[in-house]
């Protein structure tokens, strides 16, 4: 697979409508065309003490930021007719459905693609992580649980699994 566009999200609570930041890195021929990361204001705007564990941001980052609609207005065309990848897929493509369904959005059925599952199939890892899983394919993952790293990190392991 040589054009997708790898796509994490990072969510504010137990819902997966509560979108709070996305990162997208567009790959055509192999390479890497673009970038593109963006906070959302969550909906339900709430925060869980885990989830700002996790990813360091809480309501003070994300309250005067875009919704998701204005957000994925600026997505929608940087990733038309191309596959989506994510690392764990079903995860991020349950958020992207419930962020669509929360604004009464259609969803275009993004085919969807996992590098999680590449991960297992392909490498004999003691786990398939996304920071471990990508350092077996030469991409050192600083910043995990920053959406466009973690995006990037994908990328770099469906460039290699894919």
């Amino acid at each position: 697979m040589n054009d997708f566009v790898a796509i994490d999200f990072e969510t504010a609570n137990g819902r997966r409508s509560s979108v709070c930041s996305v990162g997208i890195v567009v790959v055509r021929g192999g390479k890497i065309v673009d970038r593109f990361y963006s906070l959302i204001r969550p909906t339900p705007n709430y925060y869980t003490c885990w989830t700002t564990e996790v990813h360091g941001l809480t309501r003070r980052d994300t309250d005067s930021q875009p919704t998701f609609p204005e957000v994925w207005a600026q997505v929608a065309d940087k990733i038309k007719g191309l596959p989506l990848v994510a690392h764990n897929r079903p995860f991020d493509e349950s958020c992207l459905r419930a962020a669509f369904a929360e604004f009464g959005m259609q969803y275009p059925e993004y085919p969807f693609y996992c590098t999680l599952a590449a991960s297992r199939r392909c490498l004999k890892l003691p786990s398939h992580q996304l920071h471990i899983a990508a350092a077996a394919c030469g991409y050192d993952l600083t910043n995990h649980h920053h959406a466009l790293a973690d995006a990037e990190a994908c990328a770099a392991i469906a460039l290699k699994l894919l």
